[in-house]
């Protein structure tokens, strides 16, 4: 097992438990328990968690994974909605993406569209490009070199878990534009409250970047569905369209139609 894959394993188990212990943890990867004594130690040096005698446990209160050690969490899932997501928008509008794993899989699949072409093709008959507001550094670097795709990006204070630029200066850009359609990614989704993130500064912009919108996308695969983190984005009344996979309840599905969201599952 590679480092980046043993890290990864033990930020999910303490995501999962709250804490880790050395013994256990070797038992459960494979690996000596002085591999992981050193791997908890490089970790608690990045601050992705606390060391303890015997273990390690959850750094501070709200934890919460960075994006780089997410990558890998339901992958397949998360690249069919990203397709399934693209297909909903249309050549030439503007739309607002947020930041998250899932975001990043619609603003690839997005980059690839052959329909969508560079202004310098409109000249030749070709098809008018599309325009991409977003707060998320990771989704703007990889848009930044797509010709057909004109990239704005807000303002504000750098999130280096989720790599999203929130507060006032990102607010006072989307304050000043409208959307076609904005698609949230979320940590939660609950079948009764709404949408929800981990932290206040991002629900802040995701729930502006909603206002801004003609209609609403939330992309989320079914293991953040009927849930809550810390701070709620929007309530269902705001959310036109839920992109998921195929695993998430006929009950759910049930509650999210009844609440006048459309579901679509990949």
């Amino acid at each position: 097992m590679s480092r980046d894959a043993r890290w990864n394993a033990l930020l999910e188990l303490v995501a999962k438990n709250g804490r880790v212990d050395v013994e256990g943890a070797a038992t459960a990867l494979d690996v000596s328990a002085a591999t992981i004594r050193r791997d908890l130690d490089q970790l608690a040096e990045q601050q992705l968690l606390t060391r303890t005698r015997g273990g390690a446990v959850a750094h501070g209160v709200a934890y919460e994974l960075a994006l780089r050690y997410k990558t890998g969490r339901h992958a397949p899932e998360k690249q069919a909605i990203g397709r399934a997501v693209s297909e909903l928008v249309a050549v030439g509008e503007v739309v607002g993406l947020t930041g998250g794993t899932t975001l990043t899989e619609v603003a690839r699949s997005l980059a690839v569209r052959p329909d969508i072409v560079g202004e310098s093709a409109t000249t030749t008959g070709g098809q008018q490009g599309l325009t991409v507001v977003t707060n998320a550094l990771n989704i703007a670097n990889e848009l930044v070199i797509r010709p057909q795709i004109k990239l704005v990006v807000t303002g504000g204070v750098a999130r280096p878990q989720s790599y999203e630029l929130t507060g006032p200066l990102a607010g006072g850009v989307l304050s000043e534009i409208t959307l076609d359609v904005a698609v949230l990614g979320v940590n939660a989704i609950d079948t009764e409250q709404g949408a929800y993130v981990h932290h206040e500064g991002e629900a802040s912009i995701n729930r502006l970047l909603a206002e801004r919108a003609r209609r609403v996308v939330v992309a989320a695969d079914s293991s953040k569905i009927g849930k809550r983190a810390f701070a709620r984005v929007c309530d269902l009344a705001q959310i036109d369209l839920l992109v998921t996979d195929r695993g998430i309840t006929p009950g759910a599905t049930a509650r999210f139609t009844e609440a006048g969201v459309t579901v679509v599952a990949v």
